[in-house]
This record gives C-alpha cells, structure tokens and sequence, in this order.
C-alpha cells in the first residue's frame, strides 16, 4: 500500500495527457489528506478479458453521516492514461469536502467499445454496494472526467438499464436503481460516430471503436447524445472553444439538446481554450462555478 508521503506526491506532480492537462500556473487549493481523509487504494471492482479493474477511496473521516462523493473517471482517448494520471483534479473536490472514487477501466487495447462504460457502470454499482462501509451517500453522488473521462462520466450518469450495457451481479437485487445527482462534464466526447471519419476524425475513437461491421451502430450506441431524456441528473459542462480533440460542438450540441428536453444544465465556455491546460484563473472561476451549481441541487 502506497505511503501517504508517496500518494501526496503523484497528487502534485503528475502529468495528464489526453485528460484534463495541468495549467500554466499551480491552482492554490490545499488539503491535509492524511488528517481529513481515509485512502484505500487499488480496490479490484471488476475482473474482465483477465485484466482488474481497479478504483482508489478517499473516503473522508470525522463525518456526522454520510458524505456526498465523487466517482471520477480518468481521460486518455480510450487508449491511454491512469487513475493516477488525474489525481491533481481531484484536490478541489477534497477541498470541499467530498469524499472521491477514483476509477480506472478497461483501455482498448484490452477490450474495444462498449467495455470501458460498462466497467464504469460497474465502478457506480460498486459505489452503491460498498457505501456503508465507507460513509459515502449514494444520493449526492457526482460522476466526472475530461474528455475520454468526460464521454464516460456523462454515460454513466446518463444510461439507465435498458440501455443494455449492465453487468449482472448477485447483489444487484439489493441496488437495482443506479442513478447519480449531477455530471460534471470536462470536454467530453458526446457523439462518437462524428469522431470516426471526416474533418473530425479522431484516430483514438477509431482505436476504440474498432473496424467491424457494426462500428457505426456501437458508436451511436456509446454516445451520450443518444440518450437525452427529461429526467437526466443535472449536467455541467466546460469546454474550450478551439479544442484541437473533441470539437466544442460536441458541447453545444449535448447542452441544446438538454435545453430542449428541460434537464437542468450549464456550459461554461472557454473562449479559445485548447483540451484542457487552462489557466489558474479560468480554473479557479470553473471551480467556483461547479460548486455553486452543486449547492443549488442540494449536492453540497
């Protein structure tokens, strides 16, 4: 098991890849992890093509009750990155008080589209089936990641079980309703079929999408836009506008169709912002607009 002293560090020095990249100045918050939190790394949640899927708590101590939680899920195109490649955003969210489920899943080149949401959808089961044990509130629980991370934080939230894409387990009996009360949205992808050809072709959706037969119908069926419906958790959302991986329309796009159908929702745009990499002001203002949007649905 990793050292405090060691987890502290890859929380401020890691780099982020395709996820959600480090600003150009240090973001300021500060958290005594060791005093306010309680961290069980490398929790296997699901065993699937012989790899473990692992999640890591930082299940918050002291508590009267329990304690609203964040499932974050890493970036990385479906190709790449680590749950460990994102810990530095997770330091606002303990900042507030939450307590984090810190997720990685399957990358394609161990299994193609749709593994990575199920195991996510697993990863929320398994939130839902552990939660006494670690104090978190399965009614104020937030699902979040950047750009992959994001396309899978928004159809874990967004799917219900007649979507298809749910794993059976034994207990499922005792939770069978997975819901989540809000989706914060870094720049995800949410319309995986314009990804794979044409002026937005993204050779990562390719990678993960895979050359067969039906690739076409998989990738409508792993985009977000294809299940907007009324009674959606609310969505917030960030994008820059000259992002160079996943089109700012896929924003707008996601964010009119929620306006049509009445689910609350917020898009913060960042006027020429690239993926991610924003600067300390413009993520100290992203910040602030998340917790205030998490405090008017009574998450916070």
């Amino acid at each position: 098991m990793r050292t405090i002293a060691m987890l502290l560090l890859t929380l401020l020095t890691v780099s982020l890849a395709l996820s959600q990249p480090q600003p150009a100045e240090p973001f300021g918050w500060a958290i005594d992890i060791q005093q306010s939190y309680w961290i069980v790394p490398n929790v296997t949640y699901s065993v699937a093509n012989s790899y473990e899927s692992k999640l890591d708590v930082y299940a918050r101590r002291s508590t009267t009750g329990p304690v609203p939680t964040v499932i974050n899920i890493h970036g990385g195109g479906w190709v790449g990155g680590t749950k460990e490649s994102n810990n530095i955003h997770l330091l606002p969210y303990l900042e507030m008080g939450f307590s984090i489920v810190n997720v990685e899943y399957r990358l394609a080149r161990v299994a193609l589209a749709p593994a990575a949401v199920e195991d996510c959808r697993l990863a929320l089961r398994w939130v839902m089936k552990n939660a006494r044990t670690y104090n978190l509130d399965t009614t104020r629980i937030v699902v979040t990641g950047g750009s992959a991370g994001g396309h899978l934080a928004l159809m874990t939230g967004m799917l219900d079980s007649a979507a298809g894409f749910d794993v059976s387990r034994e207990w499922d009996q005792t939770n069978p309703v997975l819901k989540v009360a809000a989706i914060v949205n870094w720049f995800g992808i949410t319309d995986v079929q314009d990804l794979l050809a044409g002026p937005n072709r993204q050779n990562y959706a390719v990678s993960w999408i895979g050359n067969g037969k039906d690739r076409e119908e998989i990738a409508k069926r792993v985009s977000p836009l294809s299940y907007i419906r009324k009674d959606l958790p609310p969505i917030f959302t960030i994008h820059g506008t000259s992002d160079q991986l996943v089109p700012y329309a896929h924003a707008t796009r996601l964010h009119a169709a929620l306006d049509k159908a009445g689910v609350p929702n917020r898009l913060v745009t960042i006027p020429n912002g690239k993926h991610g990499g924003f600067s300390r002001a413009e993520m100290l203002q992203i910040y602030a607009g998340i917790k205030e949007f998490l405090k008017q649905h009574k998450i916070l």
